[in-house]
């Protein structure tokens, strides 16, 4: 689950309500919505889908430093439109936001880009795969093997990437289902990058090398009308397996959840509504907002009961629509490193 939801409120010149998300819980009049059993279409699904209302290529890794110091990176690509369907030059309804960030155990660095599609200045082509905003790229000769670019006033990157594993369709063979209403999006991910290169510093280059997860996701309509933000958990553990959970916060208190558990060789099971659970054990005053910063999630069906703690509490996402997001590590029945995002929080 994604932060694209809450770029779309910018667009659509609609205030944060209880619900948080502008239109991530309203109609989808007039937008394509995802249908159970998709037939995705490879390369042509790493592409843009412009008949849905929001969509994002969304990289997220964990790195570590030649003296041993843990790093995390982010590099995010979000459309969202104004109205189905694609048009040349400013008549193009297609809206682009793009995050970069880097986070160290005592900094984050955060920067954000705005453009209007169908004038050059951002958009994807999927074969060869290109994903850009301005100068910032995610490029290759197909979507195994890319080359990661992003440069602001206090910090810039340059990485490498390769596969290491297969595609991984979460929910039903891609079909997400994130709410108890039906609400859902299309959702695969990469979640087997290798990943090294130079990350840019107030201080200098560092050479850094890691783990690198993508998540490609798009919809019209994946939220109900009472949710009003989200934990994501993206966990690569020491045994090769990895989890992908999330659970979206009601207004009443209540949370819907789900999962897909990665097996070392890509095979997936999928966690159903309550099979995975988050539990806020400290939290930490971010931005002037309380934010929960170290966690506990069990997951009885595979043994998991461990505590997630971020690697920086203050990685804040100074953006227009701030949030949460950076690098965590794991304890307890098993042991890792991973990414979490939170939204919603006041």
């Amino acid at each position: 689950m994604r932060i694209d939801a809450i770029l779309a409120c910018l667009l659509l010149a609609q205030p944060l309500n209880a619900q948080g998300f502008a239109g991530m819980g309203t109609d989808a009049e007039g937008f394509a919505v995802p249908q159970p059993d998709p037939d995705f279409d490879f390369p042509a699904d790493h592409g843009p889908h412009p008949d849905y209302r929001i969509e994002w290529w969304y990289l997220t890794a964990n790195l570590d430093g030649p003296d041993g110091t843990e790093y995390g990176l982010q590099w995010t690509l979000f459309r969202s439109a104004l109205a189905p369907g694609e048009a040349e030059g400013w008549q193009s309804p297609q809206i682009w936001f793009a995050h970069a960030a880097i986070t160290t155990p005592d900094r984050h660095f955060s920067a954000e880009r705005f453009a209007r599609g169908g004038i050059g200045q951002a958009g994807v082509t999927p074969d060869p795969f290109d994903a850009w905003i301005d100068d910032w790229r995610m490029t290759g000769a197909d979507f195994d093997s890319l080359a990661l670019t992003a440069t602001a006033d206090e910090f810039a990157y340059a990485m490498t990437l390769e596969a290491q594993g297969p595609l991984v369709f979460h929910g039903r063979d891609g079909f997400s289902v994130k709410s108890a209403q039906g609400q859902a999006s299309y959702y695969y991910s990469q979640p087997f990058y290798e990943i090294s290169g130079t990350l840019t510093l107030p201080e200098g280059p560092v050479e850094v090398t890691g783990s690198a997860w993508l998540d490609r996701e798009w919809s019209s309509q994946p939220l109900s009308e009472d949710q009003i933000g989200w934990d994501w958990f993206s966990l690569t553990f020491d045994t090769g397996e990895k989890l992908m959970g999330f659970q979206l916060r009601e207004d009443g208190g209540e949370a819907f959840t789900a999962g897909t558990w990665i097996m070392p060789d890509g095979q997936t099971a999928t966690l159903q509504d309550g099979a995975l659970q988050a539990t806020p054990l400290e939290t930490s005053e971010v931005a002037g907002r309380t934010v929960p910063t170290r966690w506990r999630l069990t997951l009885p069906a595979r043994d998991l009961d461990i505590e997630v703690d971020a690697v920086n509490p203050s990685a804040w996402m100074d953006t227009s629509v701030p949030y949460w997001e950076g690098p965590v590590h794991m304890s307890g029945s098993h042991a890792g490193r991973g990414y979490l995002e939170m939204t919603g929080y006041d």
